[in-house]
């Protein structure tokens, strides 16, 4: 018997899908497990941000030249309600000894130190590097726990206590996260579309762009390729899941509206396919573009969520228009089930009572222009008046995770009875001729309490030293003075701060210190590292700004081809932001009692806001200059608005509820992202593109295009 060959129709509708499919299930499948693997992969060292070129950069590389273990530091300190007596003393001594033999120490635990006041006393435990940082810090308490005497209560703080707990806020980042935004958006496509089965392929749209696009991550931080962070990671996964949402759901509109009016799906889904391609290119593209600014940028924190984002966004952009059409072209009508679009059914963008909302507002835009966009951009200015209220200037080490913490509350108690920067001194490096000069200059300044030089001869590494540049004996009486270690000409200094080391003032104080000082020394340490990301971050913030509107402007003066149209846009989009900043300032600093923001909480809010608006401005646009090819500019407005409303107002509802789930992980950072970038994004939706965009384009008619022509 002859064999038939398959026809190209049937290759199209059967083959092609399901291999595409059959490709996106693989890639997802080797992605997936990598959501449990990467704290393998990722670091939220703050010294692995900053740019070669800072002083505490060189400080942190050559201080491994001075000592042999690289363990990052941690202060325990005890307390009592009474003077600690010479037992309780030995009993802390004996508990470090069993702390001293715990895997995740890296050297020697120092004997405790006990304070002026008596009713206290502190100890350095170094701890590995090589440990899990977080599992470390509770081994120590457990075992100070086990083995102190009633009365006496312990606490781990310093840089190791801090940074345990900033990855243990980061836990759930790969678990709580993303079952909450999952969740959101599943109930939100519910209620979009009452169907049963289209939610699932929409969100499964969504998974399998997030498990590639992780894939390609994992492996690129894996060989060093790029640098992933705990808040890179956690905003991939909203970003990935919104867009990718987003797109699917503009795909799905037009569907939908193509099947009210061809009987056969295929057609209709070639049709949709075609008419959502540009602007869903369009809008990524401009994501992308916008993202990739941040490549400018000084801090490797910043540089790097550049291109981690853009692949996420990129790999949204492919399951939208290659994973989707191929469910959909498979499934046919029955996705829709049980409210199956056929032709001749009643042909709204969504329900009758959603059309009526979006008709209403185009007579609203339609009878009043002017006033309805000169009202909107009043109360929009207004909130941008609330930008005086935010502080962005930094916030301490000690304010970045939210709620209980025991290394705040440790540092808290330390500052009581030693000096607040013990355990985490400034690391002074200084020419070995330049010494008693820079001893002078430290021991001078009222914020400094202590100066010591590293050593190899001395207990704990590090001894006294006189402004004569001499180090003083460490141990009994007759001890010989040890002699400083000398790296390249170059000696180590440690200046023991007043205040904590987190604080306003010793940030005062080591600016103070780096004028001061001679030309060749150079003054790290966790107050200057906190200064640096500071200032890197200030200056990216005022470069990458402009440079994102730039580049923005220029693709929306490519897609729409007109000039005035995208200036419009831009401008719209950035009183938007400036009124959720407004709001968010008054909010953080008077409701919520934030000490402040970091510097680029503006700067990442800008990103996402400008290019995720500029995205609802491009969808309404793009169907406004379709429409106005055929009908006119000013009905081509209202068109527009009417057939986009519903399905603009969804992917916003969407990406608020993805980026407003952030707020379940308990740093400072992400909480205040979530909340500016939802906000922004409902104003977006709801105010600038159905009102302010829609009628000032409007009141302008046709002359909006310009220079190109269009019907008036």
């Amino acid at each position: 018997m002859r064999t038939i060959p398959a026809s190209p129709t049937r290759f199209i509708r059967v083959f092609l899908p399901a291999a595409l499919i059959l490709v996106w299930l693989a890639a997802a499948s080797f992605g997936g497990p990598l959501f449990g693997k990467i704290s393998e992969v990722s670091s939220n060292d703050q010294t692995t941000y900053l740019p070669a070129s800072a002083d505490a950069t060189a400080v942190q590389e050559t201080r491994r030249d001075f000592a042999e273990s690289e363990a990052i530091p941690a202060i325990a300190i005890f307390t009592g309600d009474v003077q600690l007596s010479a037992q309780e003393l030995d009993d802390i001594g004996a508990a470090l000894d069993r702390v001293a033999n715990l895997e995740a120490t890296d050297g020697d635990v120092s004997p405790p130190l006990p304070s002026e006041d008596g009713l206290a006393a502190q100890a350095f435990v170094p701890v590995s590097t090589d440990a899990d940082l977080a599992d470390a810090i509770d081994d120590i308490r457990s075992v100070l726990l086990d083995t102190l005497p009633e009365g006496i209560t312990a606490q781990i703080t310093g840089p190791a206590g801090f940074s345990a707990d900033l990855v243990a806020g980061f836990a759930g980042i790969d678990g709580l996260l993303l079952g909450v935004a999952l969740a959101a958006v599943l109930v939100i496509l519910i209620l979009v579309y009452r169907s049963f089965l289209l939610p699932a392929i929409v969100l499964s749209t969504s998974v399998f762009a997030l498990c590639t696009a992780l894939l390609v991550v994992w492996w690129l931080a894996k060989v060093d390729a790029l640098l992933l962070t705990g808040q890179t990671q956690g905003i991939l996964f909203i970003l990935v899941i919104g867009a990718a949402t987003d797109y699917a759901l503009l795909l799905v509109a037009r569907f939908r509206d193509e099947l009210r009016t061809e009987p056969d799906h295929t057609a209709a889904l070639r049709r949709a396919l075609r008419a959502s391609i540009e602007p869903i290119l369009a809008s990524g593209s401009t994501v992308i573009a916008g993202l990739l600014c941040l490549l400018l940028s000084d801090l490797r924190s910043n540089s790097s969520l550049g291109p981690v984002a853009a692949i996420g966004i990129a790999f949204a952009m492919l399951a939208a228009l290659t994973l989707l059409p191929s469910l959909l072209l498979l499934l046919g009508r029955s996705a829709f089930w049980p409210r199956v679009p056929r032709p001749g059914a009643p042909g709204a963008a969504a329900t009758a009572a959603t059309a009526g909302v979006w008709a209403g507002a185009a007579r609203l835009v339609s009878r009043r222009p002017r006033r309805v966009w000169i009202g909107t951009t009043i109360v929009l200015a207004i909130g941008c008046l609330g930008i005086t209220q935010l502080d962005a200037s930094g916030v301490a080490q000690s304010d970045l995770v939210l709620g209980a913490s025991e290394a705040r509350d440790g540092q808290q108690a330390l500052g009581e009875h030693f000096p607040g920067g013990s355990g985490s001194p400034a690391e002074v490096l200084t020419p070995e001729d330049d010494v008693p000069a820079t001893v002078s200059v430290l021991t001078d300044h009222p914020g400094v309490s202590s100066v010591a030089v590293l050593t190899a001869d001395a207990p704990g590494g590090s001894a006294p030293i006189d402004t004569d540049g001499t180090t003083s004996p460490v141990g009994p009486p007759g001890t010989p003075a040890p002699d400083p270690t000398v790296v390249d000409g170059r000696v180590m200094l440690q200046a023991t701060l007043s205040n904590a080391a987190d604080s306003a003032s010793a940030e005062a104080t080591v600016r103070d210190l780096r004028i001061a000082v001679p030309d060749s020394v150079l003054i790290g340490g966790v107050t200057a590292t906190a200064i640096d990301t500071n200032d890197a971050s200030i200056h990216d913030r005022n470069l990458i700004i402009p440079v994102v509107l730039v580049v923005i402007l220029v693709i929306l003066a490519l897609l729409l081809r007109s000039i005035l149209a995208p200036v419009l846009l831009i401008a719209t989009t950035v009183l938007s932001f400036g009124t959720a900043m407004g709001v968010s300032g008054v909010l953080f600093t008077h409701v919520l009692g934030f000490p402040g923001a970091d510097p680029a909480v503006p700067l990442y809010g800008f990103v996402f806001l400008v290019a995720l608006g500029i995205d609802y401005n491009i969808f309404l646009m793009t169907r406004v200059r379709e429409e106005s090819k055929i009908h006119g500019t000013r009905d081509g407005i209202l068109r527009g608005l009417t057939s986009t409303g519903g399905v603009i107002t969804s992917a916003g509802i969407v990406l608020a509820a993805t980026f407003a789930a952030l707020g379940v992980i308990p740093v400072l950072f992400l909480a205040q992202l979530a909340f500016i970038v939802a906000f922004g994004v409902l104003l977006d939706t709801f105010v600038v593109r159905t009102l302010l965009v829609p009628a000032l384009a409007y009141d302008i008619g046709h002359r909006v295009w310009w220079p190109a022509r269009m019907k008036p």
